[in-house]
């Protein structure tokens, strides 16, 4: 007997989610991020107002098969502290899958680059990229319904900076402000006829290149002009050394 190997047939469609603030952390914003997927090649467009202005943003899609495949609510607020992280996040939307960097690596060995995410001018976020290159089974989670995509960094405080004395769960050394969910969106069927305009952020290709750039990155860090993340951290070694 000749058996005959089927190919599965490549990954196509598009999702959409409507990105809402994070519950308990004090964001009031929102917005909209699309993806298109071609085999394994992603398009995102995202583009979301209400953040804090002229800070990094960490942006990632999240997938995990054990995951709720939602957004947290303040029932997974583990500290009870009124605020939610990303760990406590995590049994929601999972794990990361996807990097939304400008440029260079989109894997999840880049979820803290922050010199390769967007800075938010002015509050406002606007990305897009092609040509993210994914495996199958990526291709095939963010397809699913079920993947969620979480824009990070808030403002706690009010002090338009990434500040306080409560450290990230993620990276000791920085705020939690700069690392908790600020809004979130579950990738669901798209009923858009087309990508959401006014996507500024285009990124140069595939995951070639892997930058292993932290939170602690000096030229990520001198983009934000001695603000917010090297503004505390200066303080923090200054008060602390």
């Amino acid at each position: 007997m000749v058996l005959f190997a089927i190919p599965a047939a490549a990954a196509t469609g598009s999702v959409q989610a409507d990105l809402q603030p994070v519950a308990g952390n004090g964001v009031n914003g929102d917005g909209t991020a699309m993806v298109t997927v071609d085999g394994t090649m992603l398009t995102v467009d995202m583009g979301a107002t209400g953040l804090l202005a002229d800070q990094p943003h960490a942006a990632h899609i999240h997938f995990g098969a054990d995951a709720r495949h939602e957004c947290p609510t303040l029932g997974d607020d583990a500290n009870a502290d009124g605020h939610l992280n990303t760990s406590e996040g995590g049994p929601a939307y999972g794990e990361i899958v996807v990097s939304l960097t400008k440029t260079g690596d989109t894997s999840p060995n880049s979820a803290l680059a922050v010199d390769r995410f967007d800075t938010a001018p002015g509050g406002t976020l606007q990305y897009e990229r092609g040509s993210i290159e994914v495996t199958s089974t990526v291709a095939d989670e963010v397809l699913s319904g079920e993947a969620v995509v979480v824009i990070h960094g808030v403002d706690y405080n009010g002090d338009g900076k990434y500040s306080g004395d409560t450290t990230s769960d993620l990276d000791p050394s920085l705020p939690t402000e700069a690392t908790d969910p600020a809004l979130c969106g579950v990738l669901a069927a798209s009923q858009m006829s087309g990508i959401p305009a006014g996507g500024v952020e285009t990124g140069g290709g595939s995951t070639a290149g892997v930058e292993h750039a932290g939170l602690l990155a000096v030229g990520g860090l001198a983009l934000i002009g001695g603000a917010g993340l090297l503004t505390y951290r200066r303080r923090a070694h200054g008060s602390d050394s």
